[in-house]
């Protein structure tokens, strides 16, 4: 994919979730890998529903800003998640209602954030941490996520939002909607008898379709 189609792409990409309510208002950011090891980055302060390609921040392999628009004051997150999964190609960052409502919520498990509710989230996110409280745009994030040690490829920062690495961009927002979505069932579930998958379930998820979870 060429640079330009990766910048149609990202735009592409955030009015979607953007229209269908994933973040709203000027929250929400996405960074993506480039071909150079420099990154595309969305701007701060703007609307995932009206991003410019042209716009958008344009960092070398040296972490220099070289074009477009100030970046989002959420670098230090993206930048700790590229340094701890070197094998991550881009990373979003939404504050998408459901999941925020459950990172409110007593855990039993702050390692495991999400109940195994689905396949589909065991499969796409592994085991998703949840990280304490940090102001938007607190250098602080960049040591927690680097004290995870590349283990989660998906974190919930709590009262804030979910944060999810992927290869590409679409791997990526295909698991942040995934999550949302596992969040949204936990939440419609809340108190009541829910089966979620069991271990062996679980085992056999992982196993088969190569997670990681241990």
């Amino acid at each position: 994919m060429t640079e330009a189609q990766l910048r149609e792409q990202i735009c592409q990409l955030a009015k979607s979730m953007f229209d269908r309510g994933l973040t709203v208002g000027s929250s929400g950011n996405i960074s993506v890998r480039c071909d150079d090891g420099g990154l595309l980055v969305t701007p701060t302060d703007i609307c995932f529903g009206r991003l410019d390609p042209a716009r958008l921040s344009r960092f070398d392999a040296t972490g220099t800003l070289i074009s477009g628009d100030p970046p989002t004051k959420e670098m230090p997150l993206h930048a700790a998640f590229y340094d701890s999964r070197s094998q991550a190609g881009a990373i979003v960052h939404l504050h998408a209602t459901h999941s925020v409502a459950l990172s409110t919520l007593p855990v039993d498990d702050g390692a495991n954030f999400l109940p195994p509710l689905t396949a589909y989230s065991v499969m796409r996110l592994g085991k998703v941490a949840l990280l304490p409280y940090f102001r938007p745009g607190d250098s602080a994030v960049a040591n927690a996520i680097k004290g995870l040690a590349g283990k989660h490829s998906a974190v919930m920062l709590a009262n804030h939002g979910p944060v999810v690495a992927g290869k590409g961009l679409e791997a990526a927002v295909y698991a942040v909607e995934e999550l949302e979505e596992t969040a949204r069932l936990a939440l419609l579930l809340r108190g009541l008898p829910a089966r979620g998958l069991n271990d062996a379930q679980i085992r056999d998820v992982v196993t088969h379709f190569d997670v990681e979870w241990d």
